[in-house]
């Protein structure tokens, strides 16, 4: 019963991530801020992107550390893990679109902001 907890509570922690993204980038390019092919928008709203997936990454490790039954941070490092690899993935199948530093920064930036994310959770 405690690895489906374990589990879940990473699973919710992912999806929150992955709606709020997607939530975001469907507004944006409804409203016509946000262009296909994402290498055609302007640089501020390409480093806003990356700012808001970074900080929704840091929202799912609270998530994670909040609604785990027990090692709060250990979950969190699950999260930010899976989160690396999918993020590596994701820049290996986008590679041929660039920009190059977009993936990338996200890969780097993740790690961090869901250990912040759970961190901060555990400290309160």
């Amino acid at each position: 019963m405690n690895f489906f907890k374990s589990a879940g509570a990473v699973l919710l922690g992912l999806v929150v991530i992955f709606a709020l993204s997607h939530v975001t980038d469907v507004v944006l390019e409804k409203s016509g801020l946000m262009l296909l092919p994402f290498d055609s928008n302007p640089l501020w709203l390409k480093l806003f992107v990356t700012f808001y997936r970074t900080f929704y990454v840091f929202v799912g490790g609270y998530v994670t550390a909040k609604v785990s039954h027990a090692n709060p941070m250990l979950h969190t490092i699950v999260l930010a893990s899976i989160g690396t690899v999918l993020g590596i993935l994701g820049a290996i199948a986008m590679w041929s679109e660039p920009p190059h530093w977009y993936p990338i920064t996200l890969i780097i930036l993740g790690w961090p902001s869901a250990w912040l994310g759970g961190k901060l959770r555990v400290k309160n």
